[in-house]
């Protein structure tokens, strides 16, 4: 222990500077090492959403030599950050970019979800987009596109019939990132639209813009395909037997007669006296991988190099983007070092060295039937957590006054399997109580101690988000790897993520750290301690590798999924998140009980950490 401070001392150096270095180094890529300007924007439309965004200059674009320009969006639950590859490799490559938070999510004002739903108001953000972009004088006004993965593909579509109703056109190219075109006459906004519009006229709904698709392979929401018996067929019969696809890259024509067209290549047409012309590029990948894709990067470099040309030229192949997620995940790394280093160090002054352990915290030794009753809790907790998962997040989900939905209802899942721990747990003790110790192992403890233990947790929280605030200020970067990011917060996002949604993952993550820590810390797997973690950790995400396992393994092998009613794709996609939070959360845990024999400390640090970042990564609605 004497040795401990001077290393916890070491870490927090270590850490910070892990986070500096990421901070660096993803701020030089993204402006492309000093060739393109960068600054986040923030204006109203004329509804009066307040949009958020962020703007990449490149240094060709000027009021002499104007450039064309991108807008991009991200889909449901996520934020522009998410899609930042975009920006990245399209600025480098000469284009003005405008990257768009749609309202609901990241920094933009609330979108009405409910009441505005089909309206199109919640999508406005990348046509509002496209005229804030076409104000700018370093932008070519006759080279203006858009393009939006998922939601935000809808919101692309959105904008085209904006546009239109403008009577003055402002966007000429189009690309849509795992959502569908709109293929017929009837058809409003693509996506699941255009099912509903099954048996209208075939119709060229985009004139003489230059339009294409990226339709993943095993995309879980679109691209379907009706057949004449009325089987509905999922996105890995998109190329082979969708009329639609086939119409779309026949410029809205009847296909029936027509030669085939292929996926991955580009076809011209005279339309109105301009060439225009259609792809549909098919990467082998499933839809929240397309946006953290080399082919799909690549594919959106060729289709705007196609319609508006390079204004630098640089190989499609040719991407960096994969070094900036790098090194934000080296920040995130960072983090989780920095909580631990801090809550450790913070252990060893006068204010908090009551909740230090006097020696280290090492495994207990485990006997037969410690194991059989931890093997058997494990298989029950296992099947009660993947059997729970669907009906209770989708109770979560039409809960009237969750303002963010889909989080409430996995918080809710969360809560009730740590709630089944705790019986677990209650159980194990009755069963096998001689080898627990409850005031030993930090279980019991003193109502001051508590106190302490929730102020040392709740510094080390507001501390961690500092150096994420830091981060955004000088060098606008944060902390993530794909769908997981800790990111700057609004009050109104904070204010969501502290009630109800900390509540309930607190629930889950103090009872997790109790159950790994003051339970299970035992020799399960060998002496090293490690070893127990990962057994635990990986036991503990049983549940959620099963459910992904039967999922995709189900749509890679037999061409469809195996839930794919309702919203059952949308909630089993959401899990992928959290084979990344649960393992971070694993490692906090016990290394911070290690030191303080103390569950509850990163218990509660890891609860707010997970409400918070849950509750920034996601869309929120109006209520009420």
């Amino acid at each position: 222990m004497k040795n401990m401070k001077k290393k916890a001392s070491i870490m927090l150096v270590v850490s910070i500077a892990l986070m500096l270095l990421s901070s660096i180094v993803a701020s030089l890529v993204q402006t492309n090492f000093g060739h393109v300007k960068m600054k986040h924007m923030y204006w109203e439309t004329e509804e009066g959403m307040g949009i958020s965004a962020n703007l990449y200059v490149p240094d060709n674009a000027t009021a002499d030599t104007p450039a064309p320009a991108v807008v991009t969006s991200h889909g449901y639950l996520n934020n522009k950050e998410m899609q930042d590859i975009n920006p990245v490799e399209l600025a480098r490559r000469g284009y003005v970019v405008l990257a768009v938070d749609q309202p609901g999510c990241g920094e933009s004002d609330i979108g009405d979800y409910a009441g505005g739903h089909g309206s199109g108001f919640e999508f406005t953000a990348v046509y509002q987009g496209a005229l804030e972009v076409s104000r700018l004088p370093y932008v070519d006004k006759t080279k203006i596109g858009v393009t939006g993965h998922s939601m935000g593909g809808m919101s692309s579509n959105w904008a085209v019939q904006a546009d239109d109703a403008s009577g003055e056109h402002i966007i000429s190219a189009v690309l849509l990132n795992c959502q569908d075109a709109m293929y017929v006459e009837a058809d409003t906004m693509g996506g699941l639209a255009s099912l509903a519009g099954v048996g209208s006229p075939y119709k060229n709904n985009y004139g003489s813009r230059d339009v294409g698709i990226i339709a993943c392979k095993y995309d879980e929401f679109f691209h379907q395909t009706l057949t004449d018996d009325g089987e509905i067929l999922q996105a890995p019969y998109f190329m082979e037997k969708s009329y639609f696809a086939q119409s779309f890259l026949h410029f809205g024509t009847d296909p029936e007669g027509q030669d085939v067209r292929e996926a991955g290549t580009i076809y011209h047409e005279t339309i109105d006296g301009e060439d225009a012309i259609r792809v549909i590029y098919n990467p082998a990948q499933i839809h929240p991988w397309s946006h953290f894709s080399k082919r799909s990067a690549a594919a959106t470099i060729e289709f705007f190099g196609e319609a508006f040309g390079y204004p630098v030229s640089i190989d499609n192949g040719s991407q960096i983007w994969q070094v900036k997620e790098a090194f934000n995940f080296v920040g995130l790394i960072g983090v989780i070092f920095f909580i631990i280093s801090l809550a450790t160090v913070l252990l060893y002054t006068k204010t908090f060295e009551e909740l230090r352990a006097q020696d280290l915290a090492v495994a207990k030794k485990a006997d037969k039937k410690s194991l059989k009753i931890y093997v058997l809790c494990a298989v029950i907790t296992t099947i009660i957590g993947a059997v729970t998962y669907q009906p209770v997040v989708e109770f979560g989900k039409n809960v009237g006054f969750a303002e963010q939905p889909m989080i409430f209802g996995i918080a809710l899942w969360a809560a009730l399997n740590g709630i089944l721990s705790i019986i677990v747990m209650i159980v194990s003790y009755k069963l096998n109580g001689a080898n627990t110790d409850l005031v030993e192992s930090g279980v019991k403890m003193p109502l001051k101690k508590l106190g302490k233990t929730i102020l040392l947790a709740l510094i080390v929280v507001i501390a961690s988000y500092l150096c994420v605030f830091t981060a955004d200020y000088f060098f606008m970067t944060d902390f993530r790897i794909w769908n997981v990011g800790m990111k700057i917060v609004n009050a109104n996002t904070l204010r969501m993520a502290i009630f109800p949604h900390a509540f309930l993952f607190l629930i889950f993550y103090v009872a997790y750290s109790v159950s790994s820590n003051s339970f299970n810390f035992n020799q399960i797997g060998g002496k090293k301690s490690w070893v127990n973690n990962l057994i635990l950790t990986l036991v503990t995400m049983a549940p959620i590798i099963i459910l992904l396992a039967i999922q995709y393994g189900t749509y890679v092998s037999q061409g469809h999924m195996a839930w794919s009613d309702n919203n059952a794709p949308m909630n089993i996609a959401q899990l992928w998140a959290f084979l990344m939070i649960i393992p971070g959360a694993s490692v906090i845990d016990r290394m911070l009980y290690k030191v303080s024999k103390n569950p509850y400390l990163a218990g509660i640090i890891t609860g707010i950490l997970v409400a918070i970042i849950s509750c920034a990564n996601t869309t929120s609605r109006l209520i009420g």
